[in-house]
């Protein structure tokens, strides 16, 4: 049987953590920056170690007005040190519970600014390496922040299965009425065709190439534990198991 790897993004105030985490191979921890707060934190590590669910960093411009969705102004300096205070007290948080993190994840527009932006990948970049223990970071296929980190950090290629593309591998803005998807069938078709046929079908239905080691969906895309399940049920339809679960 073969085996796909699913992430999501957790501990950011959602109601059904508890229902994701045996859904999933890995979550993404907020970790004080688009949300978050300690209390959080050690919450969501206790429960991704019940279910022996890899545990991630996912670090973000400072900016809980805006969830971090929007491009900050702030210093490059300012930036680091946020970065690196994020993944430094959930790191803490899960040592102390006896766990360890597996990978780190930019959120939401700090992930998409580094996709395209040198400044911000290499400020992204300079973070990881501060720590003694380099950590794997997930990364979008042909993004600035995956050429300039190749050969310094070990590289997790993502993609969403609930999002829509655009042909240069950006996602379609969530300013846009089809940034999302969210019909449980929809999302399967299109995560089923990344991972068998290597392919990425944009919005304009024209195909572009899917190098992934991992799939996104998003703890705050409607129905997000339906889709899950749905995704569980018709993946072993095709002899496909969803790791660690």
């Amino acid at each position: 049987m073969k085996e796909i790897h699913i992430n999501c993004d957790l501990g950011e105030g959602g109601e059904y953590d508890a229902h994701l985490m045996p859904l999933i191979s890995a979550c993404n921890i907020a970790c004080g920056g688009h949300a978050g707060t300690l209390e959080t934190m050690q919450h969501t590590v206790a429960l991704a170690m019940e279910r022996d669910v890899e545990i991630g960093a996912h670090p973000s411009y400072p900016d809980k007005d805006n969830f971090g969705r929007k491009s900050l102004d702030i210093s490059a300096e300012d930036l680091q040190l946020s970065l690196i205070s994020q993944i430094l007290s959930l790191k803490q948080i899960a040592e102390a519970e006896g766990a360890k993190l597996s990978h780190i994840k930019p959120h939401g527009a700090l992930y998409n600014d580094a996709a395209k932006d040198k400044k911000i990948a290499q400020i992204v970049i300079d973070s990881v390496l501060e720590f003694d223990e380099i950590l794997p970071l997930f990364v979008p296929q042909n993004s600035v922040i995956s050429e300039m980190a190749k050969g310094k950090i070990p590289l997790i290629f993502e993609a969403f299965a609930d999002r829509n593309y655009n042909q240069n591998y950006s996602l379609v803005s969530r300013t846009k009425s089809n940034a999302l998807i969210t019909e449980k069938e929809a999302v399967f078709e299109h995560l089923f065709t990344m991972f068998s046929e290597g392919k990425i079908r944009c919005e304009n239905e024209v195909e572009i190439s899917c190098k992934a080691d991992t799939f996104c969906l998003h703890s705050d895309t409607p129905n997000s534990v339906e889709i899950l399940k749905y995704l569980h049920e018709k993946l072993a339809d095709k002899n496909i198991k969803i790791k660690n679960t």
